[in-house]
């Protein structure tokens, strides 16, 4: 089996004069506890992911459980032919999630002795993977867990999901755009046990909903989508307010009400839903909807509606970087606080006005699903502009070099900034002697090694201070190293390219090592934009991750694991380069330890091609026609067109990543 490292010199074309980095000996100085504290995952891996003393990532599945290494889980799977870049699931920390939201809701129910009850659904958008919405499905029958559906596919597998569910009544939401197909199949639901809501999201819906109803003698449960005034904030804030792609005003909710008592059917509206935005930084945003919520409701119930439900929709953050503060990847509260205000909110509107208490639904994604999956995926090799192999010059040397040594030789935390002037001089002045023919190319090699030494030099005795010059600032990042990653961005985490969302990423083992390189990551597509530059940090982004130095005589390839990628980034990936599903193994917890409860090899060569409508078949056929020619040319021996055909045919049959 090729490791990591012998792969990577053609991957990332490194000339004769590279080295890898090797980690000689472990710093005495470094504890596991700083890794822990280094890439906080205290603050958004608590309570299922933490680091052992061995310096290795460790998952907990079930309270008071035994902690299993995420290393120990790939090697073993790697034994089996199932290899990085791999998505692991836990069923159990799905399960926890689920229970964590359901408690927290009993919690303030109780706190504010609410009359009403809570029964969440799952947007099936946020996850529509067999596995996952069928452990969901079995894990909240005890809640009476239902399901959302915002399309006629996902309709389709809520009604077969949730028919499995044969004791209680697990509610299901129908929303996004509906024509007379989805509407029968939902109100026709009924007949079979099923719950069904309709969602009313734009006023046409209603007279085909009625007409329908109608027809098949049906009553209906109806809500309504309000656009609320209260707007979102961060990447989908403007998702939500007057101009909103989804919802009605106010005025357009009237005109419902009175059609519907018009024709003696105004019992049929029970819902009020309304949704503002995903992953909410700010518990104060998602209080202040929460109260002209309440009081659309209220007001509904007062004009005759029989009002049930109010579905505060989804927007329960996940803390992505562990810092809890409000910003796009974090969140100011907990899933407590977030409870305890729709409760507190929705009770005293509704004691104000008289009204009953209503069931209180949520939309909860995001914080149900994005705990349960890990993406790991191996390091195939680094590039780095600034190699170890500086001599000084020869007493012959032009004079820019000997200059530009002077000043490598030179430099101190005193004269950082003059140092970075005179390294950019020298550069110069070597580029423009050799464009006038007085400096060889070997020797412009070797102003351009000096140049980067001093940069490097500089960047490693920066302070560690905000009011650098800019020019100083942007070193670091300058001169990262460049670590390839077995992994298609554009596939497995398509927000990280496409909203810059930003997940924690860490090494999976070397904790008890320090990271002493400062990285990016690049995948192995061909775009440029198919890197990550920009990674969690309690404080503020960070341009750089802090890496180990690839150990090329380990038999072990380098691991990293991409965290809370559960949510949204399995479904929204996208085929750019051909690269597929990946490997996915989903691992349950034991007495003893773990057992793999499934796994689904991802897509092949074959497989992809298929989708760009190129046959396997047809192309081996093109590709022996081929050979066949070659070999009467005495173009190619019969050996090389044997093994050559083999190679294209294996090769078609295999994982469309690379191996290790």
């Amino acid at each position: 089996m090729l490791n990591s490292q012998s792969e990577s010199v053609s991957l990332s074309q490194q000339n004769e004069h590279t080295t890898f980095d090797i980690s000689k000996e472990i710093d005495p100085g470094w504890t596991v506890s700083e890794s822990e504290k280094l890439y906080n995952i205290e603050g958004w891996g608590e309570p299922y992911f933490a680091v052992n003393q061995a310096g290795n990532v460790t998952v907990t599945l079930e309270e008071d459980g035994k902690p299993i290494e995420l290393l120990e889980i790939v090697e073993s799977l790697t034994q089996q032919g199932i290899s990085s870049p791999l998505l692991i699931r836990f069923p159990d920390i799905l399960a926890d999630r689920l229970a964590r939201l359901h408690n927290s809701m009993a919690q303030a129910i109780a706190r504010y002795n609410y009359q009403g009850s809570y029964q969440g659904v799952f947007p099936i958008k946020c996850n529509q993977n067999r596995q996952l919405i069928e452990a969901l499905v079995d894990y909240g029958k005890p809640y009476q867990f239902g399901l959302e559906a915002g399309s006629k596919p996902e309709l389709m597998i809520a009604l077969a999901c949730l028919a499995s569910v044969k004791e209680g009544q697990p509610l299901l939401m129908c929303n996004g755009y509906k024509d007379r197909e989805y509407l029968e199949t939902a109100l026709l639901a009924t007949r079979l046990g099923h719950k069904p809501i309709i969602v009313i999201e734009q006023l046409q819906e209603l007279d085909l909903l009625i007409a329908i109803a109608q027809e098949l003698e049906i009553s209906p449960i109806i809500g309504v989508r309000a656009k609320l005034n209260s707007k979102g904030i961060g990447r989908w804030g403007d998702s939500t307010g007057d101009r909103a792609k989804f919802g009605l005003t106010v005025a357009e909710i009237l005109q419902i009400l009175r059609q519907l008592e018009s024709i003696g059917k105004l019992h049929w509206l029970q819902l009020l839903h309304f949704h503002i935005g995903s992953q909410i930084s700010a518990i104060g945003v998602i209080k202040s909807a929460i109260r002209e919520a309440s009081q659309i409701y209220v007001q509904l119930a007062k004009l005759g509606a029989k009002m049930q439900y109010l579905n505060v929709g989804g927007g329960l953050a996940v803390d992505y970087d562990g810092s809890k503060t409000n910003v796009p990847a974090s969140k100011n509260y907990n899933m407590q606080n977030y409870a305890n205000d729709i409760v507190a909110q929705v009770k005293d509107a509704c004691d104000q006005s008289g009204v009953n208490h209503p069931i209180l639904i949520s939309e909860s994604g995001r914080a149900i699903a994005s705990h349960q999956s890990v993406l790991v995926f191996n390091v195939l090799g680094k590039s780095q502009i600034c190699h170890d192999n500086l001599t000084p010059p020869t007493p012959n040397a032009p004079l820019v070099i000997k200059n530009f040594w002077d000043t490598y030789q030179g430099i101190n935390h005193t004269n950082l900034q003059e140092s970075y002037h005179d390294a950019i001089q020298f550069k110069q002045e070597a580029l423009s002697l050799f464009n006038f023919g007085y400096l060889s190319l070997v020797e412009r090699s070797q102003t351009e090694e000096l140049y980067w030494a001093c940069c490097r030099q500089i960047a490693q005795m920066l302070p560690n201070t905000d009011n650098l010059p800019d020019e100083l600032a942007s070193l670091p990042q300058v001169m990262a190293s460049t670590y390839y990653v077995n992994l298609s961005i554009f596939r497995s985490a398509p927000d990280s390219w496409a909203i810059e969302q930003l997940f924690p990423i860490m090494p999976l083992h070397r904790l008890q090592e320090k990271p002493t390189v400062k990285g990016v990551l690049a995948d192995i597509t061909c775009d440029s934009d198919g890197k990550i530059d920009k990674f969690i940090d309690p404080h503020q982004t960070k341009k750089t991750l802090e890496l180990h130095p690839l150990d090329r005589k380990s038999s072990t390839p380098y691991y990293l694991g991409m965290f809370l990628v559960g949510a949204y980034q399995e479904i929204m990936g996208n085929l750019h380069n051909l690269f597929g599903d990946t490997n996915v193994a989903q691992i349950k917890s034991t007495p003893t330890g773990y057992q793999v409860e499934s796994i689904v090899k991802g897509d092949t060569i074959e497989t992809v091609l298929k989708y760009v409508q190129y046959d396997s078949k047809d192309l081996l056929t093109i590709m022996s026609i081929q050979t066949e020619l070659a070999l009467q040319n005495q173009q190619i021996t019969p050996e090389a067109a044997q093994k050559l055909l083999q190679n294209y045919a294996s090769t078609l049959d295999s994982y469309t990543y690379l191996k290790i």
